[in-house]
């Protein structure tokens, strides 16, 4: 592998490490939704304004469950991802790297650009063959 290739990847890995902080900063905004539906499940009358009944309770809980389920799925994509930058920057677990680099894809449009960077370095033969084999180790 040339130092360019070296180089390449070294800098693709810390900019997993950064998507996936902003990718954790941004699955905190459902948090929102989790205190409204908190709000709506147990002070309904709280609202201002409100001359007719309270809204139904079970308004409030799929704010609560719909909000805590992305926080949860946003979180365990920046694990993964800044597992996949460490991954990267050991050089173990070549398709787990790829495969989050495919998920990173999903994310238009920074995380599409750093997946299809991520996907063109590693699939260069050079940049496998440097690779641990076997994936493990620690």
């Amino acid at each position: 592998m040339t130092p360019q290739q070296q180089e390449h990847l070294r800098l693709v890995a810390i900019f997993h490490y950064v998507f996936a902080g902003m990718v954790a900063l941004i699955a905190c905004i459902p948090f929102i939704h989790v205190a409204l539906g908190l709000v709506l499940l147990f002070a309904p009358r709280s609202f201002p304004g409100g001359h007719g009944p309270p809204p139904p309770a079970f308004l409030g809980l799929i704010l609560v469950v719909a909000g805590g389920l992305a926080i949860v799925v946003g979180w365990t994509a920046a694990g993964l991802l800044a597992f996949a930058g460490r991954c990267l920057m050991q050089r173990r677990r070549h398709l787990f790297c790829m495969v989050m680099a495919a998920m990173a894809c999903l994310f238009v449009p920074l995380g599409t650009v750093l997946g299809v960077f991520t996907i063109v370095l590693l699939a260069k033969p050079e940049v496998q063959a440097a690779f641990k084999p076997g994936g493990q180790g620690g």
